[in-house]
């Protein structure tokens, strides 16, 4: 099964990318995390509709056929760690890879949001987009270590 980020912006700081290429590389080759990081909008006279509409255009093209789609939002459902362990369980059993969606400064247009499997929230802070990249990786390999019986997590 393959693990999809997929967000919108192409430059993070030197930093984010360091820390969540030290997750990606963690996970086993039956669990691939693999980032799909797509081009912004370019700000400027546009509506934020016509930003998040253009955004949602490049995600859409990003995401792999029959890919189960998870959106993060800030009114997503929140998850512990074991319990993000459960859905990752049960996203494997399925069989089919998951692609997890960050959009952009504006968020995410609602007609893509609308074709969400479910949806995630990571913080009840808004976050940088650098920060949700590393928390989501690091959150993700927890919850990969939580199914195994791996150490790295303790309750």
């Amino acid at each position: 099964m393959r693990l999809f980020l997929v967000a919108v912006g192409q430059r993070q700081p030197a930093w984010a990318d360091s820390a969540y290429e030290d997750f990606a590389k963690r996970f086993p080759p039956e669990l691939r995390l693999e980032l799909k990081a797509v081009k912004a909008e370019t700000r400027g006279s546009k509506t934020a509709d016509q930003l998040m509409a253009a955004e949602a255009a490049r995600i859409e093209a990003a995401l792999p056929k029959g890919v189960r789609r998870i959106i993060l939002d800030e009114r997503g459902e929140r998850r512990t760690s074991v319990q993000l362990a459960e859905r990752l369980k049960l996203w494997m059993g399925e069989g089919r890879d998951a692609a997890l969606i960050i959009g952009g400064p504006d968020g995410l247009h609602p007609d893509l949001k609308a074709t969400a499997d479910e949806t995630l929230r990571l913080s009840d802070l808004t976050l940088p987009h650098a920060f949700a990249r590393v928390l989501l990786a690091e959150g993700l390999y927890r919850a990969w270590t939580v199914t195994t019986g791996h150490p790295y997590h303790r309750e």
